[in-house]
């Protein structure tokens, strides 16, 4: 059986990022898995500029920006092998894999980071009356189609939600000559990133429709149309209903970690966030094993995957040289009032950085509100937000001695009113 000091399942920007991170801390022993024939992930496919100017302070499109790390890889001689699909994870970190040049083979890992990434939510999930007619397309496989395989999937286009994919999706079918009638979204506010909405929708004139869903899809073979209707606490509005003549139908309507492989190991997960539970060194509840990225819960930024996976990185590079968790109390993080999870679960008192971070999202639009943190009765810390919104991750900076000071578990919540 092979050994590792480090196995990364997946070879995107977060398994590229944390395998760099744990050679640079001195691990010598890593192997990359990449189910793909190449490095890069979804990046390769997001041919769009806007990636890296945290990370490398300059604009880049995705696959320049996964060159980048690609790059590192090479030159820091971190083994990869690409067409190899991670089978199983046991408890002690026995990892099955399955490649067309070795079969299926056991391997053995002192550590384990995974970053499976997300997956699209398909059109069986969204339960839209109608047939299943050729047409219906995720907004990612249409990215894929257009700037891969150079397929265009039609000419005269809806789309349904208005995650990032979708709203440069919108962009990208316009620019390649279709029509794109318009963006409905079921929520009261839109699922991607202001700068989308501009750059995406208003700079090309497509109409961003809140609060609107697709109720039936017409056509049995072929895409004929769909029928759109106002939407109101979740259901249709009677009377509202609206048909658009249409080929092509495209559906961003959210991500879902890619974690099968997660459960089946045995891995706790949080179900408010579809991801692992980690504690503030991103390990799981199998000790040595870790999870960053997409993986873990949705991102916006690629910049903040590269940031979570170098520290997962760290984290199992310190966990082959030490072998132990660290001491201390537990301490645990409930989101409560508008906070819909955090990343971390926890924080163990003896392991806390200078200045840790919580990442959270929120559950509505919320303008000039406080994020506050409490134990018990005892507020210890308060910072006031202009504006968070469900769409981007929030990101605290939190003293060290904050978080220590606590006797219980902490909850986080938003104080003011929802937009």
């Amino acid at each position: 059986m092979r050994e590792f000091d480090l196995a990364v399942i997946g070879g995107g920007p977060a398994g590229m990022a944390a395998a760099v991170a744990a050679k640079k801390k001195g691990l010598d022993n890593i192997i990359i898995f990449e189910r793909d024939n190449v490095l890069g992930g979804i990046l390769n496919q997001c041919i769009h500029n806007g990636f890296g100017l945290h990370t490398f302070k300059e604009e880049l499109t995705g696959p320049e920006y996964a060159e980048r790390y690609a790059d590192m890889v090479r030159e820091l001689g971190i083994p990869v092998e690409t067409g190899t699909m991670v089978l199983n994870i046991s408890p002690d970190r026995v990892v099955t894999i399955l490649s067309s040049g070795r079969g299926v083979e056991d391997i053995y890992a002192r550590s384990v980071v995974l970053a499976m990434g997300c997956r699209e939510r398909p059109r069986g999930a969204l339960g839209i009356a109608g047939y299943r007619p050729q047409g219906i397309y995720t907004a990612g496989t249409a990215q894929h189609l257009i700037n891969i395989d150079g397929i265009m999937p039609g000419k005269e286009c809806v789309i349904l939600g208005s995650g990032d994919i979708g709203l440069i999706m919108a962009r990208r079918m316009t620019l390649e000559g279709a029509h794109v009638a318009a963006v409905f979204e079921l929520m009261p506010y839109s699922g991607g990133l202001n700068r989308n909405i501009v750059q995406c929708l208003d700079d090309f004139g497509i109409p961003l429709k809140l609060s609107h869903t697709v109720i039936d899809i017409k056509g049995k073979e072929k895409l004929e149309g769909v029928v759109v209707a106002e939407v109101k606490d979740g259901k249709p509005i009677p009377g509202t209903e609206e048909y658009y003549p249409c080929d092509t139908l495209l559906l961003s309507c959210g991500l879902i970690p890619e974690n099968e492989l997660t459960r089946s190991c045995g891995i706790a997960i949080d179900p408010l966030k579809n991801g692992a539970v980690v504690d503030d060194r991103l390990q799981t509840s199998i000790p040595g094993v870790f999870a960053c990225g997409n993986v873990l819960h949705v991102h916006d930024l690629v910049d903040h995957v590269s940031a979570e996976a170098a520290k997962a990185g760290e984290s199992a590079a310190a966990f082959v040289r030490g072998g132990s968790a660290p001491e201390g109390r537990v301490i645990k993080l409930i989101p409560k009032n508008g906070v819909k999870y955090t990343v971390p679960n926890s924080f163990t008192a003896g392991s806390l950085d200078d200045e840790p971070h919580i990442r959270f999202r929120v559950t509505g639009i919320y303008k000039n509100a406080a994020v506050v943190i409490k134990c018990g009765e005892k507020e210890l810390f308060r910072r006031k937000m202009r504006v968070m919104i469900p769409s981007e991750m929030q990101d605290l900076a939190v003293k060290k001695d904050v978080l220590a000071a606590a006797d219980a578990d902490l909850e986080i919540m938003t104080e003011g009113d929802i937009s």
